[in-house]
């Protein structure tokens, strides 16, 4: 991975500095959050049950150093959400979950009950607060954990649904819900808060791979030119030939007619269903993208090790990539045009599950 480390300081123009509040190359804690990171302490204090969300693709990155202290004193259940996106691993006490899956959930809430089985005799109020940095399904679980709790518990009132979406940071204030009486149990739905520095850049990229910064904040470019390297230092590519034989052998897809679709329509909430001709098209575009990261790994005759062949290699797949997607050449922003439309298969996991931090793999 020497050449990965080397180009995350050449080549995507980091150097040193990282990721701080203060400035620097990155830019990126919101004013909010110091303020919300306050309160979550705060509230800390009095919650019985923190359920701590986490995203299942970086499951070490996506926590929250600056809160571990408060909560390793507290009952925790670690939910790594977001399953279907990432490889299987192994990390102990952690369930793996999908926030818009009702099993899934359920299977969480059970666990919750049963760490609060020994307060539920003795507390006739109990707190439940959901914590995790921006983008990794806590409002989506809460809306999840309402609709469980609405066919289990005789509710009060009607929980205004909390505001789900595919930014970071959409939720920006601390919300009480009451999901159950006798005994009431309210969930508090947090802001999603970062920690003001991160020294480590490929955790700082990592964060912005799967979402939790926001693209303008890093840059798109910044981010596809690193999910390229991870891709190539591990050999990703290779394996798709296996999966896609008939793309890589020069079949083609006869769709009817090119379809009017938006891959925007994969991302979280502008999700719409697609018919025939769309999926056809996704499925398509899939293909063509992994075969163009293929043969330019396969044809590559330098060492992924060495910054410069490494950087070299990611010039050509950008180019490969602008053709496979039939990006016009003279398009003033076609690499960014690119970037945007390789991190949106990304993130929604057609490129295939993965895990970004180092764990072990079942």
């Amino acid at each position: 991975m020497a050449g990965l480390k080397s180009l995350l300081k050449k080549g995507l123009g980091l150097g040193d500095m990282g990721f701080n509040a203060g400035g620097g190359a990155i830019n990126w804690f919101p004013g909010h959050m110091a303020a919300a990171t306050r309160a979550i302490r705060h509230r800390l204090k009095l919650s019985d049950l923190v359920i701590e969300v986490r995203d299942a693709r970086i499951p070490l990155s996506s926590a929250n150093s600056d809160l571990q202290p408060y909560l390793s004193g507290k009952r925790r259940v670690v939910a790594l959400n977001k399953k279907d996106l990432a490889n299987p691993n192994i990390m102990h006490d952690c369930i793996p979950i999908n926030a818009h899956s009702k099993s899934s959930v359920k299977k969480l809430v059970e666990l919750a009950e049963l760490k609060l089985k020994e307060v539920i005799s003795r507390e006739p109020t109990l707190l439940v607060m959901v914590v995790g940095v921006p983008n990794v399904g806590k409002s989506a679980l809460i809306n999840s954990i309402h609709q469980i709790a609405q066919s289990r518990f005789p509710v009060q009132e009607k929980m205004k649904r909390a505001a789900v979406g595919p930014l970071p940071g959409v939720t920006q204030d601390i919300a009480g819900f009451k999901i159950a009486q006798k005994p009431s149990i309210y969930v508090l739905d947090t802001p999603g808060v970062l920690v003001p520095s991160i020294s480590d850049i490929e955790t700082g990229l990592r964060l912005a791979l799967a979402g939790s910064v926001k693209d303008s904040v890093v840059g798109e470019e910044r981010i596809a030119q690193y999910l390229l390297a991870v891709l190539d230092t591990r050999g990703t590519p290779l394996h798709w030939k296996h999966l896609n034989n008939r793309r890589i052998d020069g079949i083609e897809y006869d769709a009817e007619e090119k379809p009017d679709y938006s891959l925007k329509n994969l991302k979280p909430k502008t999700r719409n269903l697609p018919n025939k001709s769309h999926l056809i098209y996704v499925e398509d575009l899939v293909m063509e993208v992994q075969r163009a990261l293929y043969s330019t790994l396969t044809e590559f005759d330098g060492n992924v090790e060495d910054e410069n062949d490494l950087e070299g290699l990611i010039d050509l797949q950008f180019g490969a990539l602008q053709k496979a997607m039939k990006i016009p050449h003279k398009a003033s922003e076609a690499r960014l045009m690119v970037s945007k439309k390789f991190l949106t298969l990304f993130r929604a996991g057609k490129l295939g599950p993965f895990i970004l931090d180092d764990v072990p793999v079942s």
